[in-house]
C-alpha cells in the first residue's frame, strides 16, 4: 500500500513538471507574440514589415495553439489520475461505471463542451501521455497541429504498441530506419498527412483489413445534426461499397428525373429521392406525394417529398396554425421551423391535440399542478415543453427519449409538481442516482441546474419565451394589466380573456387554401368555453 502510495506521489510529481515545462513554452509563444505587436512603425517599408509581422505572428499563433493543446492534454490527464485517487474505491462495476461519468461530466462543464467531446479530449490525451511520446513533443514543441495529432492517435488507435511506436517513428523521427520522405508531417496539410499515415497504416497493420473491416462494420450508424432555417443534416456511417451504392444509385435516379421542365438541380433531386425513399413503402413510385410536399417544389424548397408518419411532437402558436400570422413553430429536439411545415403535418394527418394556456405577458407555459406520484401525460407534455431536451447541461437528448424524475425523491418529501420534476436522458438519470451530481431547484418555467462533485455549480439551457403575436387586423379588447402590487400582496387575476370565443374564428377565417388542402380530416378538437390557448402542440405518428 505504501509502495503504491508512493509510486502515485511519484508520478503525480513528474506530470506536474511536465505540465510546469508546457506553461513555459506557451509562455515563450505569448513572448514572441507580443514582440510583433506595432511592427513596421519604424521602418523604411512600413506596410511590407507590417505584413511580414503579421505572417510571422500567424505563424506563432499556430504555433501557440499546438502548445496550449499538448498543455491541455497534459492538465486533462492529471485531472482524471487525481480524480480518481481521490475517489472512494467502487463498490460495483455500476458504481465505477457511474464514477467514470462523473469525472467526465466535470470536465465537459468546465470546458464548456458536450460529453462526448469531453470523453474524445480524456481518451486523446490518454493516448497522447502514454502511448504517443513523440507525437506529445511534436505537438509541445509546435511543429505539429492538434489535427496532425489527432490523425495520429485515430491511426494508431488498433495498433499494437510495435505498430504505434513504428508509425510515430516514420513521421516524426528523422533518425529513423525508414523516415517518411519528402516534407515533414507538420508541413503537410492535414488531409494529405492522414492519407499518408492510413496509407502507411493499412500496409503495416498486422490484422488482415477483412477482420477490421468486419468489426468496423459493427459501428455503423445514422447520426441527426440539426442546422440553421428549419434544416438538418442526417449522415450514415456504412461499409464503403454500401454507401458508394447508394450514392450512385441516388445520382442515377436523379439524373433520370431532369429534364427541361424539372426545376429541381441534381443535389436537391438526391435530397428529395432519398427522403422519399425512407419515408414510404417501397411499392411507391418516383417522387410523389399527392402532390403536397413539405417545402414547395421551386427552387429552393423541399421538394414533393411526403409529410413523416414517425412520431414527431410540434408546438404552434395557435394563430401561426390558422395562418393569420407567419409566427414558428416549434419543432421536439430541433427547434423553430416555418408554420407551413406545421400546417402540412396537420393536413396529412395529426394523431392528437394538446391545448396549452400561456402567460400573454412573457409567453411562457402555466404551471400545471399535481399533488398524486403518478406523473400524468400532461405533466409529460408540459416537462416537454419546459425543457425541450434533458436538462444537463450540454445533453442534447431530445425530450421523447428522456426519462421524467422527481428531483427530491417522493419518499423524502417531494412533490408531484412541475418545479420538483425533470427529463434527464438515462444516462444522466443514472448520473444523479449514482454519483455526487445533485441537480438543483426547478420552477415551472426553468429546468433545474446542477452542482458537481467538486461543488461547481452548471446553469441548464433556460427557453427564451416570447408573447405571442398578435395580427394587427384583429381588433382586440382591453388588457392593460392594472397597478402592480406591493410584495406582500397576492398577485391580481389575469386580465379577461381577449378571445373567449376563438372557435368561432374558425368560421370567418378559414384555413390558407395554398398550405391546406383537407380541412375535413384535422380532427380539430370540440370547442369548449375556455381561455384561449396560444400554443397547440400535436403528435403525428
Amino acid at each position: 500500500m505504501d509502495g503504491g502510495t508512493a509510486l502515485s506521489v511519484d508520478s503525480s510529481a513528474d506530470n506536474s513538471v511536465d505540465s510546469s515545462a508546457a506553461v513555459e513554452a506557451v509562455a515563450a509563444s505569448v513572448a514572441v507574440l507580443a514582440s510583433l505587436t506595432g511592427a513596421g512603425a519604424d521602418s523604411a517599408d512600413p506596410l511590407r514589415t507590417l505584413a511580414d509581422a503579421c505572417l510571422d505572428g500567424l505563424a506563432e499563433v499556430a504555433r501557440l495553439e499546438a502548445r496550449t493543446a499538448a498543455l491541455k492534454a497534459k492538465l486533462a490527464t492529471d485531472y482524471v489520475r487525481t480524480a480518481r485517487a481521490l475517489a472512494p474505491p467502487a463498490a460495483s462495476p455500476q458504481d465505477r461505471t457511474a464514477h467514470e461519468l462523473a469525472l467526465v461530466a466535470e470536465v465537459a462543464c468546465v470546458l464548456t463542451v458536450s460529453e462526448r467531446t469531453a470523453g474524445a479530449l480524456l481518451s486523446d490525451s490518454h493516448a497522447l501521455t502514454t502511448a504517443l511520446p513523440l507525437t506529445l513533443a511534436a505537438l509541445g514543441s509546435g511543429t505539429i497541429s492538434w489535427q496532425h495529432a489527432r490523425i495520429i492517435i485515430d491511426e494508431t488507435d488498433t495498433l499494437d504498441p510495435a505498430g504505434t511506436a513504428a508509425l510515430e517513428a516514420h513521421f516524426l523521427d528523422p533518425d529513423a530506419p525508414k523516415p517518411a520522405r519528402g516534407c515533414p508531417a507538420g508541413d503537410l496539410v492535414p488531409s494529405r498527412f492522414r492519407t499518408k499515415a492510413r496509407t502507411w497504416r493499412e500496409r503495416h497493420h498486422r490484422v488482415s483489413i477483412e477482420k477490421r473491416h468486419a468489426a468496423k462494420a459493427e459501428d455503423r450508424r445514422i447520426e441527426y445534426v440539426p442546422d440553421r432555417d428549419g434544416m438538418a443534416w442526417i449522415s450514415a456511417h456504412l461499409p464503403a461499397a454500401t454507401a458508394a451504392a447508394i450514392w450512385n444509385r441516388t445520382t442515377t435516379a436523379a439524373r433520370a428525373l431532369q429534364n427541361p421542365d424539372e426545376t429541381r438541380t441534381l443535389a436537391q433531386l438526391r435530397a428529395d429521392l432519398t427522403a422519399t425513399w425512407l419515408l414510404t413503402d417501397h411499392s411507391g413510385n418516383g417522387v410523389h406525394d399527392g402532390g403536397r410536399g413539405t417545402g414547395g417544389t421551386g427552387a429552393g424548397g423541399a421538394g414533393r417529398v411526403p409529410s413523416p408518419r414517425a412520431q414527431v411532437l410540434i408546438t404552434v402558436p395557435v394563430l401561426s396554425l390558422l395562418g393569420a400570422t407567419e409566427e414558428p413553430a416549434t419543432l421536439d429536439g430541433y427547434g423553430p421551423i416555418p408554420p407551413s411545415i406545421a400546417r402540412q403535418l396537420i393536413t396529412d394527418g395529426a394523431d392528437s391535440f394538446h391545448r396549452v394556456l400561456t402567460d400573454p405577458r412573457d409567453g411562457a407555459p402555466l404551471e400545471i399542478g399535481r399533488t398524486s406520484y403518478r406523473i400524468t401525460k400532461a405533466q409529460r407534455q408540459w416537462l416537454r415543453l419546459r425543457d425541450g431536451k434533458c436538462p444537463f447541461p450540454g445533453c442534447n437528448n431530445h425530450s421523447l427519449d428522456n426519462e421524467a424524475d422527481h428531483l427530491q425523491a417522493w419518499a423524502h418529501g417531494g412533490t408531484t409538481g412541475i418545479s420538483n420534476l425533470a427529463q434527464p436522458c438515462p444516462k444522466h438519470h443514472r448520473l444523479k442516482h449514482r454519483t455526487a451530481w445533485t441537480p438543483t431547484t426547478a420552477s415551472k418555467n426553468s429546468p433545474p441546474g446542477w452542482t458537481s462533485p467538486s461543488q461547481r455549480h452548471y446553469p441548464s439551457e433556460h427557453h427564451d419565451w416570447e408573447p405571442p403575436h398578435w395580427p394587427e387586423h384583429i381588433p382586440i379588447t382591453d388588457t392593460q394589466p392594472g397597478p402592480q402590487p406591493r410584495p406582500d400582496e397576492e398577485p391580481p387575476e389575469m386580465p379577461p380573456d381577449p378571445f373567449p370565443h376563438w372557435h368561432s374564428f374558425l368560421d370567418t377565417h378559414p384555413w390558407p387554401a395554398c398550405d391546406m388542402d383537407d380541412t375535413d380530416n384535422l380532427g380539430w378538437p370540440t370547442p369548449l368555453d375556455e381561455p384561449l390557448s396560444e400554443g397547440v402542440v400535436f403528435q403525428s405518428a
